[in-house]
């Protein structure tokens, strides 16, 4: 028996990089799979299509992070749908890097809608469809705890939110047998932040390992944080950068 049978999982983000990654990983262990998508409508098609191709459900659901109405909305049509959500992985994210005295108001808006807004939303109206077992799993980043390097503020200030998040909803949730957990990743190749882009080895002189990870292994520590084995782990921040904070 899959890890993950007969669960169902809801991914925001879930169409590109590593939201569709941990998609098909949730998806191969068992779960049944409702993710988000804001542009990209050919994208999500094909990640839906590649399950149903392999035998395994899901559902492709157009939100934009940036709108709380339709965060919620997604959240009760997966409900709707399968009948409750075991897991939720908050995964949908934006990142603007430029100096801080060129960011405008409406980037910080942006920025902090998407990034923290939509956490706090999707996730309390995810916690009303969630029972005993039942795992919240947020994307983070590395820079919350450390910034390399210049042009990140506003970013790692939308992420480093999310740690006290996670710490306090940890003891929310607790009694009700829900574990909340942060994974933050470090340099990950995508196209928010290719291997080969304009900055890519600047952030490589940084990782201890010396090279980008891959969307793959952050959808194996979230698999594992949605599997039985990590029952007993709640309100922990797991930081997988190669060693960019070391």
């Amino acid at each position: 028996m899959k890890r993950l049978e007969n669960k169902i999982a809801l991914v925001t983000g879930g169409s590109r990089g590593m939201g569709a990654a941990i998609v098909q990983q949730l998806a191969d262990e068992g779960a049944t799979v409702a993710f988000t998508y804001n542009r990209g409508a050919d994208k999500a098609a094909g990640v839906a299509a590649a399950l149903t191709q392999k035998g395994q459900r899901s559902l492709a659901i157009a939100a934009d992070s940036a709108d709380p109405s339709a965060v919620v909305a997604a959240v009760e049509k997966t409900a709707a749908e399968f009948g409750r959500i075991d897991i939720l992985v908050n995964n949908a994210g934006i990142a603007v890097m430029k100096p801080f005295e060129d960011y405008t108001l409406e980037e910080y808006n942006q920025t902090m809608d998407i990034n923290t807004r939509a956490v706090f939303v999707g996730t309390q109206a995810a916690a009303k469809h969630m029972g005993k077992g039942a795992r919240i799993i947020t994307i983070g980043s590395c820079m919350a705890d450390r910034v390399t390097g210049p042009y990140g503020t506003l970013y790692a200030m939308s992420k480093s939110a999310l740690t006290a998040f996670n710490k306090g909803l940890s003891r929310d949730l607790g009694p009700r047998g829900i574990t909340v957990n942060l994974v933050q990743p470090g340099p990950v190749d995508t196209d928010m932040n290719p291997a080969d882009g304009e900055h890519a080895d600047a952030q490589r002189k940084n990782i201890s390992l010396g090279e980008y990870g891959k969307v793959e292994d952050i959808a194996s520590l979230v698999t594992f944080l949605a599997s039985p084995e990590s029952g007993y782990i709640t309100g922990t921040a797991i930081t997988i950068d190669g060693g960019t904070n070391s």
